[in-house]
């Protein structure tokens, strides 16, 4: 009799622990909230028409402050070295990831302050909208706006 009842027990977990393993995929996906679908990845297929954005940093401690325009294929504007600038979003981009994304929800990120530093990047890249805002806030955050340099500036320490 006891047999029987731990089978019973092992069998009712076991099936549990299926059901939860099952669910896992849907669930990774419900942070996104009702209705909103990541677009589909970045390539150099995407959209037709130019590549303008407008770059804006505040609080950069360096110098790097203000609003510059970024504009690729071809490269140019009054952004400081549009040519590595472009290049930099083509790179990330080749992979299908979105250069512009935000940190996903519910990211583990370290307790690294980066300082004050924020930006803001709007436009269109890839026929897409782009409307990103940048900070320094974690560890994250700090990986984030290094990625894009030099979209976006170093920043002092």
């Amino acid at each position: 009799m006891l047999l029987r009842r731990l089978s019973r027990c092992v069998l009712l977990t076991s099936a549990a622990t299926v059901a939860a393993l099952t669910a896992l995929p849907a669930a990774a996906h419900a942070d996104t909230g009702p209705g909103h679908i990541a677009p589909p990845p970045f390539s150099a297929l995407d959209g037709i028409g130019r590549d303008e954005l407008t770059v804006t940093v505040a609080d950069s401690g360096n110098g790097n402050d203000g609003t510059s325009d970024l504009r690729c294929d071809p490269a140019g504007g009054t952004h400081r070295d549009p040519a590595a600038a472009c290049a930099t979003l083509d790179r990330i981009a080749a992979d299908g990831t979105d250069p512009f994304a935000p940190v996903p929800a519910g990211a583990y990120c370290s307790m690294l302050y980066g300082g004050p530093a924020t930006a803001h990047i709007t436009g269109t890249w890839h026929g897409r909208p782009v409307d990103a805002s940048y900070k320094l806030s974690n560890g994250c955050e700090v990986a984030r706006w290094r990625q894009l340099a030099p979209v976006l500036p170093a920043t002092a320490p």
